[in-house]
């Protein structure tokens, strides 16, 4: 008896399509060993099992970094929502996530919105599967214990070599952020170094102290040096095709495990290498 036929017995409502899924996909094993071909001959006394189909690989675009029972980390690329918005409701990292987690039928099936990165701003998220999770990592970013350095390539050439942008950030009618005088607005802090200076635009690597959304988009616009390819705050050069800001390292304290550090390196576009 050929293996096709003993499937086909101890699966009678199998298709012979699927019948070749299962074989392709290894899920079958006779005697305990992967058989991928169904012409095998099996006897009477071999053992054929189906085992349970993998599960499912994270979701593209993005990329897994950690999974745990508490947290999980992702590698977003530019272009995708973190979480949904009155014109996206359902491509987004948020989304895609949950649906995967869900999927997985995992004891523990929720996840939990932390922080956000911009639409086109790549780079390292976290997720936490808990309501517990949630507050303890949302407490770190609130107490400003968490790092989150980002990698930029700016318009223009920054002189001096590190330092500090310090400002207020309002959103103005159209809901942009920007930067003001006096004492209105959120108070945002930006640290900054330069890695690299090039003919007319500056790699930078920024650290935030606060975590205001478009805080390191403002900063940088209001300093005369915005991100390239963010025409959104005035940039005019757009050498990479997107807007050129990647979260490359994010570090916190593990609601059970201690402190856990990630890091996603600069898209090649960007033209650093580290060290």
């Amino acid at each position: 008896m050929q293996l096709y036929q003993r499937l086909q017995a101890l699966h009678p409502g199998a298709s012979r399509r699927r019948l070749k899924q299962w074989l392709t996909a290894s899920r079958v094993r006779v005697n305990g060993a992967i058989v991928r071909r169904g012409d095998v001959a099996v006897g009477v006394d071999d053992r054929v099992e189906l085992n349970e189909p993998p599960p499912p690989a994270c979701p593209p675009p993005l990329r897994l970094v950690h999974e745990d029972a508490d947290v999980l980390v992702v590698d977003k690329p530019p272009g995708l929502l973190t979480i949904a918005t009155e014109r996206e409701r359902e491509r987004t990292a948020y989304r895609l996530l949950r649906d995967w987690v869900a999927a997985r039928r995992i004891e523990s099936a929720r996840l939990f919105i932390v922080h956000r990165l911009d639409r086109e701003t790549s780079g390292l998220i976290v997720f936490a599967k808990s309501a517990v999770a949630k507050e303890r990592l949302q407490a770190q970013f609130a107490a400003r214990a968490v790092e989150r350095i980002y990698v930029a390539l700016v318009e223009g050439v920054v002189r001096r070599a590190e330092g500090t942008l310090t400002s207020r950030l309002i959103e103005d009618r159209a809901l942009r952020v920007r930067t003001t005088d006096g004492r209105v607005g959120r108070e945002a802090i930006t640290r900054y170094r330069v890695l690299e200076r090039r003919r007319n635009t500056t790699l930078l690597e920024l650290q935030l102290v606060t975590g205001r959304r478009a805080q390191i988009r403002a900063q940088l616009a209001a300093a005369g040096h915005p991100i390239a390819g963010d025409r959104e705050y005035g940039s005019r050069i757009d050498p990479l095709g997107r807007l050129a800001l990647h979260a490359t390292r994010l570090a916190f304290v593990h609601p059970r495990r201690g402190r856990l550090s990630f890091d996603s390196p600069a898209p090649a576009t960007f033209g650093h290498r580290p060290g």
